[in-house]
């Protein structure tokens, strides 16, 4: 038993290890900001947000779909259903809805939609840089459905196909992400690692009304009506990323639980990161959480997470109420989730 527990805590020290090591080599930052989708990358589900995202091996039912979608088949319930409510900085809101559903021997189907409001903008151009007194609303929205299931006793895989769409004004763009991951048990002390593959897809790019210009050539009869031409965007890519986690509980029991997480990212268009958290739960029925995500990128605006949650009894299911805060580093006030599930 103690040998078991040794192993254990080795492979937990050995993820961390990797993720302390991201501060040191820092990755390379070339392509820093030159990718599109952010919304694909902005998280959901208090829990897993107060543990920052390190929760990659354990993280089960209908809020595996953000994070790892084969954790969707790490549960018994028959039917998991997921409302979380952000709201960022600047008065930007962010809404998901998610559900996923037992299929029996088949394995487990969800589905899930994230909407990114911006807010009111004033519209400004060349020639009114004050503004003309309209306002847009910018809206970026992704759709998945995802598909997990129990491959043996001890593994999970699961995978995620992603609508993308962004509206500005009349442009528009639209894409396709691929999230793929797998958990496994290791057996030893009930440590579980997780693999997650992210927002791996085509580039994107915008088009629409704003962007078409009449125009009367050089060469046209300048008699002739002019030419309705339409200027392309830069294509750019989507934020995806590797990711490895391990999980392992510290105290084990029906009065106290103690579960240590730890993360290592890694970002195609970014520095890499390393991300740590802790979960203590009482009797199931409520937990304290906080997390940290370190990185040499001495722009982030967030590092320490935390929150709490509670479970009710609810017929034959359970209703879960979970909050997260993101500690923001300078000027704004900190970001604040509140997630609802309903499990039965």
């Amino acid at each position: 038993m103690m040998r078991t527990r040794w192993l254990a805590a080795a492979l937990l020290t050995a993820v961390c290890a990797a993720a302390y090591a991201t501060g040191a080599l820092a990755g390379n930052d070339e392509r820093t900001g030159t990718n599109g989708g952010g919304e694909l990358q902005l998280p959901v589900g208090a829990r897993s947000i107060a543990l920052a995202g390190a929760d990659l091996g354990t993280v089960d039912g209908v809020e595996a779909l953000y994070y790892n979608p084969a954790g969707m088949a790490a549960t018994d319930a028959k039917t998991d259903l997921q409302f979380s409510y952000t709201s960022y900085i600047a008065d930007i809101k962010l809404n998901y809805f998610a559900v996923a559903q037992s299929l029996g021997k088949l394995g487990y189907l969800g589905a899930s939609v994230k909407v990114l409001s911006i807010g009111d903008i004033p519209l400004t151009t060349e020639t009114a840089p004050e503004g003309t007194g309209e306002m847009f609303s910018p809206t970026f929205s992704v759709i998945g459905v995802s598909y997990a299931r129990q491959m043996t006793d001890r593994v999970n895989f699961g995978g995620t196909v992603s609508y993308v769409a962004e509206r500005i004004l009349q442009e528009t763009a639209a894409g396709v992400a691929f999230d793929f991951g797998f958990q496994y048990d290791t057996g030893l002390n009930g440590t579980r690692l997780g693999v997650a593959m992210k927002n791996f897809g085509r580039q994107m790019n915008y088009s629409g009304a704003d962007l078409e210009r009449d125009v009367l050539l050089s060469e046209d009869d300048p008699q002739a009506k002019d030419r309705t031409l339409s200027l392309t965007t830069a294509d750019f890519e989507l934020p995806s990323s590797f990711q490895m986690g391990a999980s392992m509980p510290i105290i084990r029991g029906d009065l106290n639980q103690l579960t240590a997480h730890a993360l290592y990212q890694n970002n195609a268009f970014g520095l890499d990161h390393g991300r740590v958290g802790v979960e203590y739960g009482y009797r199931k029925l409520a937990a304290l959480r906080a997390g940290y995500l370190y990185s040499s990128d001495s722009e982030r605006l967030f590092s320490f997470s935390y929150g709490a949650g509670f479970r009710v009894p609810v017929g034959t299911g359970r209703l879960s109420v979970d909050y997260a805060g993101q500690a923001v580093r300078d000027f704004f006030d900190n970001v604040q989730h509140l997630t609802l599930s309903l499990r039965f």
